[in-house]
């Protein structure tokens, strides 16, 4: 079913003018939502692609995300033929393992103790199609981001506490950095928006490759 925001959230005023295409969000994740906010970026449309997210037998993590990214931005581009659609998918690996996205405590448990002293990788595949222009098969251009994230050794405590505040629902892997396990980060390497759910140098240049202005700066006034 689409949905014309986020769960009745009210969006500002689109990025979009009548010189760009509209830009359609293949998500319902609020993180991303507010991502995009920080470049200038507000979607005309929020439409979820709601697919199967099941993991293929052998599948390793960087194609998995890579698989899935692609397969909302297809299913939404199918929506909306004159539109830019941008998807993403967030993966959390230890090693080959995907983790789940938590929905049971017990499954944020098993996550937090996985990862607990040891270092894991965050990948988020970025995807966008560009809009049909009357050709048969649309331009899709897509990127990959990937980075390691090492945990402290989490103690027994530590753990209980993060699963009563309930801020690992739906996470991947158990947790949100943009929370209170920001304190179990001790060391990161790479792009800290794509643990959040979204790669912005990478989206940035995606949108603005397709012809999607972002916001420029005031011009400096003279004196």
């Amino acid at each position: 079913m689409r949905r014309p925001n986020e769960k009745g959230r009210r969006l500002p005023k689109p990025t979009s003018s009548p010189a760009s295409p509209r830009l359609i969000l293949a998500s319902a994740s609020a993180r991303r939502l507010d991502l995009l906010s920080q470049i200038g970026v507000t979607p005309d449309l929020i439409d979820p692609a709601d697919i199967d997210e099941t993991v293929m037998k052998g599948e390793i993590p960087r194609a998995y995300a890579a698989r899935l990214a692609g397969e909302k931005a297809a299913a939404v581009a199918a929506r909306h033929s004159d539109a830019l659609v941008l998807a993403a998918d967030t993966v959390v690996a230890c090693g080959r393992r995907i983790l789940p996205r938590a929905e049971t405590p017990e499954q944020a448990r098993d996550c937090l103790r996985l990862l607990s002293g040891r270092r894991h990788l965050v990948l988020s595949a970025v995807c966008l199609v560009l809009p049909a222009g009357g050709a048969p098969d649309r331009t899709v251009r897509a990127r990959t981001v990937e980075t390691a994230v090492r945990f402290k050794r989490l103690e027994a405590g530590e753990v209980e506490t993060y699963i009563q505040q309930g801020e690992w629902r739906g996470k991947a892997g158990g947790y949100a950095i943009q929370g209170h396990a920001a304190t179990f980060v001790a060391w990161i390497n790479g792009s800290y928006s794509n643990v959040v759910g979204l790669p912005l140098f990478e989206t940035h240049a995606l949108l603005n490759s397709a012809g999607l202005a972002t916001p420029k700066p005031d011009a400096p006034q003279r004196q």
